[in-house]
Parts: C-alpha cells; sequence; structure tokens
C-alpha cells in the first residue's frame, strides 16, 4: 500500500506544479479572490460545478472567462433573464426549406465553461435546462442526444441582495452543484491594486498554462487519490449528522428540515481529493475534508423557519458538526 501510495504522490506532484501554473495565471487578473480561485480549480479537477453567491462588480465573469483563456477553452456567458427559454441554452431544431429537413441548432451550453449569471432571475423550467449537461454531460435536443465536450463546468452565480424578480433554484438543482462558494469584498489594500490594474489602461496577458487534455487527464486521475476507510467513515459520519445531530450530541434538529444528499458525501470525498492533490499528496487527509467541509455543505442543510428566526446559518451547524464529530 505504501507504494501505491508514494506512486500516487508522485503523480500527484507533477499534477499540482500544472494546477499551480494555472492558478499563478488567474491570480495575474483576479485580485484578492485567492480562495475563491482555489476552489474553483478544485471543482474543475473534482468535474464539478460551482454556484457563486455575490454582490455584483466582483469580477465573477472575468474570474471564469480568464480561467477559460489560461487553458485555450471554449467559454460563453448566458444572461439568465425572466424571459429566456430553455431553447436559447441548449439548443432546438429548425426547419431548412432548401433540403425539407429539420438541422439542429446548437446553443450555447456546447461549449467547455458556461457562465450562468444570474440564474435565479430565470424560472425554474429554464433553470433545469442545464441539468442534463451538469449530470450526464449530454444534452437532448427534441429526442437527440449530444454529448458536452471535455472539460465542462458550469458557473452559476447569484446575487444574495436583489431578490425582487427572482426564482428560487429548486433543491433538485442546488444539490447539483459540487460546491456553493461565497464570494466576499476583497480587502483595502487589494482594492487599490484594482484600480491601479483597471484606470491605467494595463493589458494583463493571460498565457496558456495547461491544456483541455491535460485537464481532462487530471481529472481522470482525481478518483485514483486515496481516501483510507477511516476518512471514509468521517465523512459519511459528518454527513449522517446533517441528517441526525442527535446521534453526534448535537442540538440542531428543530434547526435542520433536511440534512445532505447522498450527493454530499460524494463531493466531500472527491472534493477532498482534488485539494489533497493541489498540496501535492496522493492521500487524503482529515484537513482536507475540514478544508472544503462549508463549500460542499451550506447549499445542502436546509433550514427551517425556526433557524431563520434565531438566525441560525447552516455555517454555524456545519461548525458545530465538524467539532462534534470525531477525527480519525
Amino acid at each position: 500500500m505504501d507504494k501505491q501510495i508514494n506512486t500516487l504522490t508522485k503523480k500527484a506532484e507533477s499534477y499540482s506544479k500544472k494546477i499551480e501554473m494555472l492558478r499563478e495565471e488567474v491570480a495575474k487578473v483576479i485580485v484578492g479572490q485567492d480562495d475563491i480561485i482555489d476552489k474553483l480549480l478544485i471543482a474543475l479537477i473534482a468535474d464539478g460545478h460551482v454556484l457563486l453567491e455575490g454582490v455584483p462588480g466582483l469580477a465573477k465573469t472575468l474570474l471564469i472567462r480568464t480561467l477559460a483563456e489560461a487553458i485555450h477553452t471554449g467559454f460563453a456567458r448566458i444572461q439568465f433573464t425572466p424571459d429566456l427559454l430553455p431553447a436559447d441554452i441548449v439548443g432546438t431544431k429548425i426547419y431548412d426549406q432548401k433540403t425539407m429537413k429539420f438541422l439542429t441548432k446548437k446553443g450555447p451550453i456546447f461549449t467547455n465553461f458556461i457562465l450562468a449569471d444570474e440564474i435565479n432571475r430565470a424560472p425554474p423550467k429554464v433553470q433545469s435546462a442545464l441539468l442534463e449537461g451538469m449530470q450526464e454531460k449530454q444534452v437532448t435536443i427534441h429526442g437527440d442526444t449530444f454529448q458536452l465536450k471535455r472539460p465542462f463546468l458550469v458557473l452559476a452565480t447569484q446575487n444574495p441582495i436583489e431578490t425582487e424578480g427572482t426564482y428560487r433554484l429548486p433543491e433538485a438543482q442546488v444539490d447539483r452543484f459540487m460546491f456553493k462558494l461565497v464570494m466576499g469584498y476583497p480587502e483595502k489594500h487589494q482594492e487599490k491594486d484594482i484600480i491601479q490594474r483597471m484606470t491605467k489602461g494595463t493589458e494583463f496577458i493571460v498565457k496558456k498554462a495547461i491544456s483541455e487534455k491535460e485537464i481532462v487527464e487530471i481529472q481522470g486521475f482525481c478518483p485514483q487519490i486515496y481516501a483510507d476507510d477511516k476518512i471514509e467513515e468521517y465523512v459519511t459520519s459528518i454527513v449522517d449528522a446533517t441528517r441526525s445531530p442527535k446521534k453526534y450530541g448535537l442540538d440542531s434538529e428543530h434547526h435542520i428540515e433536511y440534512g445532505g444528499s447522498p450527493r454530499a458525501s460524494i463531493w466531500l470525498i472527491m472534493a477532498g481529493k482534488a485539494h489533497a492533490m493541489m498540496q501535492g499528496r496522493g492521500y487524503v487527509i482529515p484537513e482536507d475534508i475540514h478544508a472544503i467541509a462549508h463549500d460542499v455543505l451550506r447549499h445542502r442543510i436546509l433550514l427551517t423557519y425556526e433557524a431563520e428566526a434565531e438566525e441560525v446559518t447552516s455555517e454555524d451547524i456545519i461548525n458545530l458538526i465538524l467539532q462534534k464529530v470525531k477525527v480519525p
């Protein structure tokens, strides 16, 4: 087993250097969001999708576009509005009078990186147009199924301030996002750096740091990272504590409506493996799980009205769970 782990670690070290080069290219343009960049890269490595919450003007669009540029891969921005239709995302069939046949016109989802901007502004029917692509990496248009390009990543954004004219994301959709990240304001000294970069006409050239083929190769390697039975037991205990808090000495039953689904367990392990790889390790340790637990669980713990009345957040509950569940 030690020999196998050493082999995995050597491979993880070589891949982590490539990912670090990618991170450095993105960080050339994006200032003050190092943690968000790291989490986005973890999602990319683990072949997951990201729901990003933050106020306007924090460079959410620039972030995903810069990542696409650093890989030289496809990028599409879809502005979700109340009048958007599912066909505007996946495409449709049009009748060609010359050939007297129906031709498939593919939508913007047929690219590598999708920015679903303000996803909660479109009704659930439109939001659900992304579901098949996110889960199965394929799209069905009028009975014909088409495979999506690899790598494929959806970064959906939502504004936490404005709620007028928005639709709550269905739980089935939210659960398909590997991470929910909360993007905050940059620090004062970082904002000064942003001003200097953006107001002096300086152009930052993003170089290609890694290829699409290498990203797909890294995604294929990620599941091979070793996670011991004790780590798997630890993860299942964390998720179980969101469903049955009393078993773990937590007085949170009246705060939790529903706990995490099995996808929570899957993504905790996969994100832990991706985090380990970024650290150049071929095996998962509890610190890897701690590093990504909030991002995996914050949108999967549904709170009761009582919790909202008492101003108890999912973050508070996750903190309590991580304190109570025994670390291997």
